[in-house]
């Protein structure tokens, strides 16, 4: 009954939009030694939520008592395509709707149908205690990639991950092999070093992390190679060989938003707080909040900005929010000093 069980669930997960539906053991995450020893090393930087869950991310059982299987789904979100944005650069995942919203309510779907079964389910899109991509691996939804990121020949790097923890026994999957084999372009490729080693990030350089976890100001030294990004990086994404099989996803949700994609770099820093809100709204840009994104479009300015933007970031360093201000000067500097070096030519 148990197979029968999960066939049906697979289909019933298709049938949601997602692109795969395996099973993994509820057994302790296999890089729960990795994990800890990355959280000793202060490689997390300010995610204390990571510390915070610790026991609970090694041990699934914390989570759900009585936890027997991990359902891990997947989603497709590669559009095929380049923004259309004049502006800054934005994280592929974050052109259309916010995946967590997208996502849970679907999961939440294929978790009644378990409870109808007689299970008892938590689900998580990427917010939970649970070391997801451990999960997703020993499921064979995809293998680590060097970058730490899950590559799966059909999908590529495109792809979000949502579990289902249930006490419902299901028969497991298969991981798959690793098939990174000596290629390390996403290591070489990394704007600012951050993948110290394979299957290792440092989050306190990733430009990720910097443009979205980081609530404070931006390090000096990492603020020019975070380049014209806005928020998130794709870089390691991009340069990953498998994702030239990647097929461009059905869903429609996750399509890049004009609201979202369609302003010049400058015309962020017009943004209050009520006009930020309605523009975001719906969509992951919103959890970084005014002062986060205008923080990030000032360093992008600073990097690809021209004496035509020095009015709206004047205006910017007068901000009462002393992060976008603090940010915004430095822009100022260092168009000034790209000016003048232009004009000593």
């Amino acid at each position: 009954m148990s197979a029968e069980l999960k066939t049906e669930l697979a289909r019933r997960a298709q049938e949601l939009g997602f692109s795969a539906c395996r099973i993994a053991r509820a057994a302790a995450p296999r890089s729960g030694a990795e994990f800890q020893s990355w959280l000793r090393d202060g490689a997390a930087g300010e995610m204390q939520w990571l510390e915070r869950g610790e026991q609970k991310r090694l041990d699934p059982q914390q989570v759900l008592p009585g936890a027997r299987s991990v359902v891990v789904v997947a989603m497709n979100y590669w559009q095929g395509t380049d923004a259309p944005a004049p502006g800054g650069r934005i994280a592929r995942y974050a052109w259309g709707d916010d995946y967590h919203d997208v996502m849970l309510e679907r999961l939440e779907q294929l978790a009644a149908f378990l409870s109808a079964r007689g299970g008892v389910q938590k689900c998580y899109v990427d917010t939970g205690p649970i070391l997801e991509r451990d999960y997703a691996a020993e499921a064979g939804v995809g293998w680590h990639g060097k970058s730490t990121m899950l590559v799966d020949p059909e999908l590529g790097t495109w792809f979000f991950l949502g579990e289902i923890l249930t006490t419902l026994e299901l028969p497991a999957d298969e991981a798959q092999p690793a098939r990174c084999g000596s290629c390390s372009r996403c290591i070489a490729a990394c704007p600012t070093g951050a993948i110290t080693e394979p299957h290792r990030v440092d989050a306190r350089r990733c430009i990720s992390y910097l443009t979205i976890e980081l609530k404070g100001s931006i390090p000096v030294e990492f603020r020019r190679a975070i380049g014209d990004r806005i928020y998130g990086c794709d870089t390691c994404l991009d340069v990953c060989p498998w994702n030239r099989f990647a097929a461009a996803s059905r869903e429609t949700a996750f399509a890049a938003r004009s609201a979202t994609t369609a302003l010049r770099l400058r015309d962020y820093l017009a943004l209050d707080e009520q006009q930020f809100r309605v523009r975001f709204r719906g969509s992951p840009i919103k959890r970084i909040k005014r002062r986060g994104l205008l923080r990030n479009v000032c360093v992008a300015l600073g990097n690809v900005g021209c004496a035509d933007d020095l009015p709206a970031l004047t205006r910017a360093a007068a901000d009462p929010e002393p992060l976008i201000a603090e940010h915004a000067q430095w822009a100022i500097g260092q168009i000034r000093e790209r000016s003048a070096a232009l004009a000593q030519r």
